[in-house]
């Protein structure tokens, strides 16, 4: 069975991936609008009403402009903005931590974020297995390609070669925290730190913790434990070797890849520890994890397409 996709937004940085995952796979026939009809509201209700699924890789406000332009159409749709994350009649399409049925079963699937991704794949399960409390304010520091950013900041970073390390959401109020919140299910908003780095794609996302002034938490060997137990199943989120040389590195050179793999450093003593995702920011940060829903709603394997 052959079944149709709409981009909506698909000349952006994710739209692009996201095609590019679906590039000569049989299950699927894309919608393609003209480039003079693809901000035509009329043209894409067209576009929309005929989609077995769309996929909204677009701005929060066109976002919710294109849900609004589906109504009355049976198509499902996953969105790739910040619009609907929190949203109560809305799918979170984190397969691992919500379920694959959940997803395979929606309508409505927000995509998640990608410094979220690390974050909740992280914590959630420690918090669910009761090695780490959910009343902790944790805190959150995490790097990114600039290709997350959008059209501007690539532009930005690739005619301004001097820009070492952008630090941004100085004012603490990045978007993804209510996210990164509501899943992990924190008393506390997490305060969180995101910087950009002088590379097209990849991520790191970090929890620092110091267990010996926290009461009630597992050993580090128990949270080693519990995410690989947690993960077993997963082809796609995985635990990482620990590096011998006691470094990570992000390359530039580095390939796509839509998996994701964590880690658990701890001090000798194991008074602390470092949770660590390393992600692609346009793989299971972005475009990999909207194919891996969209997979999983039109009865496929999640692995389908995925570049692991």
């Amino acid at each position: 069975m052959t079944h149709s996709v709409f981009i909506d937004g698909a000349a952006g940085t994710t739209g692009l991936e996201i095609a590019d995952r679906l590039s000569g796979r049989s299950e699927f026939e894309l919608i393609v609008l003209e480039d003079d009809r693809r901000k035509d509201p009329a043209a894409r209700k067209e576009a929309l009403h005929a989609a077995d699924f769309a996929i909204l890789c677009l701005h929060d406000d066109a976002a919710r402009e294109a849900v609004a332009l589906a109504e009355g159409s049976k198509v499902r749709i996953i969105d790739a903005s910040t619009a609907h994350r929190v949203a109560p009649d809305w799918t979170y399409g984190f397969p691992e931590i919500v379920g694959r049925d959940t997803v395979a079963s929606a309508r409505l699937v927000s995509n998640p974020g990608c410094y979220p991704t690390g974050f909740i794949g992280l914590l959630a399960p420690l918090i669910r297995a009761g090695l780490l409390p959910a009343d902790w304010p944790y805190t959150c520091n995490a790097v990114s390609g600039y290709s997350g950013g959008g059209k501007a900041l690539i532009g930005r970073f690739e005619e301004d070669a001097d820009i070492a390390w952008r630090g941004y959401a100085l004012g603490l109020n990045h978007k993804h925290v209510p996210e990164m919140q509501q899943l992990c299910g924190l008393a506390v908003a997490p305060l969180f730190s995101p910087a950009v780095i002088p590379a097209h794609r990849g991520m790191v996302t970090e929890i620092p913790l110091t267990l010996s002034a926290m009461t009630g938490v597992g050993t580090p060997g128990e949270m080693r434990e519990a995410l690989a137990g947690f993960y077993a199943d997963s082809p796609i989120v995985r635990m990482g070797t620990e590096p011998a040389d006691g470094e990570m590195l992000l390359r530039r050179s580095a390939a796509p890849s839509d998996a994701m793999d964590l880690y658990v450093f701890a001090s000798a003593d194991g008074s602390q520890v470092r949770l660590v995702a390393l992600l692609d920011n346009l793989g299971k940060g972005a475009s990999g994890a909207a194919v891996q829903s969209l997979n999983l709603m039109a009865g496929l394997d999640e692995t389908a397409g995925l570049r692991l």
